[in-house]
């Protein structure tokens, strides 16, 4: 969890998102060494499930592609040893649980901590049922992030009060993707949040453009992108390197910014 917070000490964090398996693995792994060096300071780590109901259609046709791939849990866990062998970069996996399920939850909880996964977020587990991760987590120093949506104030304080690692604020209700504008009050959610813990606030869902990634950077902690970088991955293959290495420089530079 050191890592974690480390990546929230040096101003405002950029947290971009991959799948995992598109266009590649090898290309997945070339992508994080590129963002580290453009500027990410946390990354997270799709795990592509064939349900993903949290995710908007840019990542699902992202997890098909990467399925259709054979991408593997076991193949991404040889993938995270590679890359561990050569950055320390905090990497977080994003997923869902039946895929931890499925490959047999404290299995999978071990093997990841013991590659060097940092933490672990499960869009479709609420609040009231992350007892039966949480434990096992705890056991084997993971941390399981906890997601707030603009929902009851009561709720976002009973989940800011338990949160590990980092709380990741959704910034709009319903799926992932870009938008065109981001409505949501993001400064209360983050007010209260701050009034119950001390651990970092990073806001996802909706952010594509520098411009709303310097607003948000205004009230939160740090910025989360993931559509907008799928979306390169998908257009341009396995030529995307260059072309996310040079969004996320520039999402970093304009949220590293000072506010006029």
């Amino acid at each position: 969890m050191n890592r974690i917070a480390e990546a929230f000490q040096h101003g405002k964090a950029f947290i971009p998102f991959l799948t995992c398996g598109d266009p590649s693995l090898d290309v997945t792994k070339q992508l994080v060494y590129a963002m580290e060096e453009a500027g990410a300071d946390l990354i997270e780590l799709g795990i592509p499930f064939s349900d993903p109901t949290a995710e908007g259609p840019v990542i699902q046709e992202a997890d098909l592609r990467a399925l259709k791939a054979g991408t593997t849990t076991d193949k991404i866990f040889e993938m995270v040893a590679q890359l561990r062998q050569n950055t320390q970069i905090p990497l977080v996996f994003m997923t869902y649980a039946n895929v931890v399920f499925s490959y047999g939850t404290e299995q999978f909880v071990q093997r990841a901590a013991q590659l060097g996964i940092d933490g672990m977020i499960l869009p479709d587990i609420p609040y009231e049922e992350k007892e039966e991760f949480e434990g096992i987590c705890e056991q084997y120093g993971l941390a399981l992030i906890s997601m707030i949506a603009p929902t009851s104030q009561e709720r976002i304080r009973m989940i800011a009060k338990e949160a590990k690692g980092f709380l990741y604020c959704v910034s709009s209700l319903g799926v992932t993707g870009a938008r065109a504008e981001i409505t949501t009050d993001l400064a209360s959610m983050v007010q209260l949040v701050k009034e119950e813990t001390q651990i970092p606030c990073a806001v996802g869902f909706g952010i594509s453009t520098p411009k709303q990634a310097a607003q948000v950077a205004q009230v939160a902690d740090g910025v989360i992108v993931g559509s907008a970088i799928v979306t390169l991955c998908g257009q341009y293959g396995r030529d995307c390197v260059p072309h996310v290495a040079s969004y996320v420089k520039h999402m970093k530079e304009e949220i590293a910014k000072k506010p006029a």
